[in-house]
């Protein structure tokens, strides 16, 4: 993990917030590259879950809703975790997370280390107030969203109607959530604010196992093929009110755990963390407990008529949910390889090279001049650089020595290398390194962009 918080800080792909001031603990901003793979990730979720399909659509909600939303939800009362504190060295814990917590008088501190420190652990409410309008009062007060859900539950009739959808259909949203977590760390794995891709998918009661198991492999298909998760790092948590239990690799390690209030079951899917294994997508069956609690306090009818059964009920839901960055930490993970070369002279040297799939990697080709110093090289570099940024993101570099600058674009995970050296002149052909078998070919000019486009794509 210090190996891939270094590179994200060195190459530019996340910074510290407010890191001039000494940053603020669990918020990160993104870097030209880091703001690269986030996208190519949101496309590729996208692609999957709204562009390939006829029966999703997408939305983008307020951040801020009315703080009612919130208390049909639950988030308002129950949405807590267990905070304990230590007297001795005043350091705050999420207390599910040190073994032994039911009894703290027992155990040590995790910070110093002295026992009978730690305080009964007492609920703390995770969600974000602010305030609405000039004045902040009590009628003022309202909450950042601790999740892209509630706004598809609260909208669901609306985009019923008006996208005239039959069930089962779904609704897809991407967008930033916050959550005043009382611990936050491992790198970007539990932050303050961050980015969900979630999908509501309205189906009729008595059906919902079955599209729940649906949804399970085609989100555990789609770690598989989109981002090249080996079998060996994501695995299946199963929780049923009854049981819990595994399916992948290392099924001997979990506890009991029960489903949140709001599901019948979940399906965590899991990675293989340096730190453990963690969730990093969860498929809830959610039964119809969120219409449901919106149609009581709003006193909106929520319910869907089927027309060819003539039946009158209020949906169940399974929900796919994942964050943004836990995939953008997979994706660094999985595809980080140190490996030794070669060098032009005959010496072993260490190449780090991010073995991205094409469709994530922040750049798709590099276009470097074999001389700086000849200017006829450098503007047919750059120009052939603008050519290809028109279909796909391309950068041009000219700051280093040849060798130096293949090392750069490997470390950023860049499929293709593109040369122009002296012979371009007279043949127009460029030389095309490929990142992963550092073979090189020769292509004309007018051939780069439709050869890249058809590996890239």
């Amino acid at each position: 993990m210090e190996t891939i918080v270094s590179l994200c800080k060195r190459r530019g792909f996340i910074f510290q917030g407010s890191d001039i001031y000494g940053g603020i603990g669990g918020f990160w901003d993104y870097g030209p590259l880091g703001v690269e793979l986030k996208n190519n990730i949101k496309r590729a979720w996208w692609r999957a879950m709204v562009q390939e399909r006829d029966d999703i659509v997408g939305i983008d909600a307020a951040i801020i809703m009315n703080p009612l939303v919130w208390r049909a939800s639950g988030h308002e009362a129950t949405f807590t975790d267990l905070l304990t504190d230590c007297k001795n060295c005043r350091h705050r814990f999420r207390a599910d997370k040190i073994k032994g917590w039911e009894e703290p008088e027992k155990i040590a501190c995790p910070n110093c280390g002295m026992r009978g420190q730690l305080t009964p652990p007492r609920d703390f409410n995770l969600l974000f107030k602010t305030t609405v309008g000039p004045v902040a009062d009590e009628g003022s007060i309202a909450y950042l969203r601790p999740e892209t859900a509630q706004a598809m539950f609260v909208q669901y009739r609306n985009v019923q109607e008006t996208t005239r959808k039959k069930l089962p259909f779904g609704i897809a949203q991407q967008g930033r959530s916050f959550r005043n977590e009382i611990v936050h760390g491992d790198f970007i794995f539990r932050d303050r604010e961050f980015e969900q891709m979630e999908m509501e998918f309205f189906v009729k009661p008595g059906t919902e196992d079955e599209w729940h198991d649906y949804w399970k492999e085609a989100r555990l298909n789609w770690w598989k093929k989109t981002l090249n998760v080996s079998d060996e790092h994501i695995r299946i948590k199963v929780i049923r009110p009854d049981r819990t239990y595994i399916e992948g690799p290392d099924p001997d390690d979990v506890q009991v755990e029960k489903p949140p209030h709001y599901s019948k079951g979940n399906y965590d899917l899991e990675y293989l963390f340096p730190m453990g294994w963690s969730e990093i997508e969860g498929i809830a069956s959610r039964t119809n407990f969120d219409l449901s609690a919106h149609a009581n306090l709003s006193g909106k009818d929520l319910s869907y008529f089927d027309d060819e059964t003539k039946e009158k009920y209020i949906p169940y839901v399974v929900e796919p949910a994942m964050g943004v960055e836990r995939c953008f930490l997979v994706a660094l993970l999985e595809h980080y390889r140190e490996e030794v070369v070669a060098s032009k002279d005959g010496r072993e040297e260490k190449r780090v090279v991010l073995k991205f799939p094409y469709a994530l990697a922040p750049y798709k080709a590099a276009v470097f001049p074999l001389l700086r110093n000849r200017p006829e090289l450098v503007e047919m570099a750059r120009n052939l650089a603008r050519d290809l940024k028109t279909e796909m993101m391309a950068t041009y570099d000219d700051t280093g020595a040849i060798g130096k600058l293949y090392r750069r674009q490997d470390e950023i995970g860049t499929p293709f290398c593109i040369t122009v050296d002296v012979q371009s002149l007279d043949d127009h052909q460029v030389t095309l390194r490929d990142r992963d078998s550092m073979e090189q070919v020769r292509v004309d000019v007018s051939q780069v962009k439709g050869w890249l486009g058809e590996r890239v794509k």
